[in-house]
Parts: structure tokens; sequence; C-alpha cells
């Protein structure tokens, strides 16, 4: 016997979500069915998604800084009235910095600790408190083989917020489980993202786009990086009703990378 889960139709809030991974799992959503509210602070890369995802109807984009609390409260509340209950929730927000231990201001740390951590607390909380109302509802978290192992770069701010918001989400899933909200997060590994272009050459391999593309593509035993759309499936897949009985888990999208013991010279 066959088992059909019912659609989603529900209403999905992306943070980061006018690039990189957060546009392809805000595309994603959309494609499946799903009303989007696309959170960002990148003018530029919001100005390009109004245009693009913002033109159709129950899209609703804004301009946020996911650590302002008050702020995101009153656009949660304005995305429940604009388009209806929301549902999911796809914390997509981050940002990184190639420093080592010693090398790290603390302001630095202090702000990426902020965004990654501080961010997708403040956005999961909020959201959460609308979803236990309800009886249901779905946080994705994003976070990063940089928080499984060191992979090569010194990003120890970065591997140390997402290796925070790990054990974020067991303990978020765990408390609002049989509130029938679920909480898991997606582990990405070397991803082909416009962050390859925009920082990670110039910080890596003196401006040299491709030689760092062949490095990255060397690392995972699949023999090449994975997309923001490969992501953005698994989010996707873990905001979806498919995925009702699955909460606490960690989904590594990585080629398989991290289950290697090889050395690597890079890390997303």
């Amino acid at each position: 016997m066959s088992e059909t889960t019912a659609p989603d139709n529900g209403v999905a809030v992306i943070t980061g979500g006018a690039s990189g991974i957060g546009y392809a799992t805000a595309a994603q959503l959309h494609a499946a069915g799903w009303k989007l509210a696309i959170l960002d602070v990148g003018d530029e890369a919001l100005e390009a998604v109004r245009q693009d995802l913002g033109s159709k109807p129950g899209v609703r984009v804004t301009k946020i800084d996911v650590t302002d609390e008050p702020a995101v409260e009153r656009e949660l509340a304005a995305i429940e009235n604009e388009l209806g209950p929301i549902t999911g929730v796809v914390n997509s927000a981050g940002i990184a910095a190639d420093r080592h231990v010693f090398d790290t201001p603390i302001d630095l740390f202090r702000r990426i600790l902020d965004i990654n951590v501080v961010g997708t607390f403040i956005v999961a909380r909020a959201a959460a408190r609308h979803m236990q109302k309800r009886g249901r509802g779905a946080i994705v978290n994003l976070a990063s083989i940089a928080a499984l192992a060191h992979f090569g770069p010194d990003v120890v701010a970065y591997s140390a917020a997402k290796a925070g918001l790990i054990h974020f989400t067991r303990v978020t899933a765990v408390r609002y489980a049989r509130d029938n909200v679920r909480c898991n997060i997606v582990v990405p590994g070397l991803m082909d993202t416009p962050l390859v272009e925009m920082r990670l050459a110039n910080e890596r391999a003196g401006g040299d786009v491709e030689a760092l593309r062949r490095r990255r593509n060397s690392q995972p035993p699949m023999g090449r990086m994975g997309t923001a759309w490969d992501v953005a499936h698994a989010a996707l897949f873990l905001a979806s009703n498919e995925a009702r009985y699955i909460t606490g888990a960690e989904l590594v999208v990585d080629g398989g990378l991290a289950a290697t013991v090889r050395l690597a010279g890079d890390t997303n």
C-alpha cells in the first residue's frame, strides 16, 4: 500500500534569501507551491530578487537585519498578515572570514557569532512562537562541514558559529517536538556559489578563480563541488511534509567529503 502526503501550500520565510543558497532555496520552495517571505540585507541582491521572484504572486521581499529582534518580530507579524500563517523557515543568512585563532579580532568573532547564531536564534524563536500556537511548522537551519572538522582554511569564528547551530537545532527540535514543530539542519560541503568568485578566490588563490575551482572540485570523493541547488533540494525536503517524522537531524550535503579522512585544502 502506498502513502501520499498532504501538499505543503504553506508560507516560508527565507533569511539570506536574495543570493546563493538562500535564493536557490527560495526558488525551489516557490516552485513547490509555497508562498515566500525573502529577507536579506544586500541592496543589489534584493533588487534583483524583487525583479525575479518578487514580481510573482505570494512573494514578499524585505530588507532586514536578522539580529534586530524587534524588527524581525514586526516583520513576521506583517508576513502573517499579508501571506498567511508561517509554516516554514529556512535560516540561510550568515557570514564568514578566513582567520585563525590569533588573527581574529574579538569584534569580528562577535559579529560572525551574532549574525550566524544570534540571528538564527531570533528568527527561529519568533517563528516557533507562531508555529507552536497552530501545532505545525518546520525550521531548517544551515551549518557547514566546517562545523564538523578542520578541512583546510582557518575559519575559527565561522566554525564555532556553525557548530553551535548544530546543537541549537538539536535542543530546539526536542523542545518543540510535541508541538509538531520540527527543527533540522543542512550541513553543506564545498559549494560552487557566487562566493567563490566574490571573495574566496582572492583570499585563497590569489584571485585565480579557476585554480580555486579545480582545487575544490578535487576534494570531495564525488570529484566535484556541489551547487546551491543541491543544498536547496535538501532544505526543501526537510521543510516539506515528506519529512514530517524527521526532527533534530543533520543532513550533510557534501559529496562524501566529511566521510573521508583524506587531507583537504579548503572548506565551505
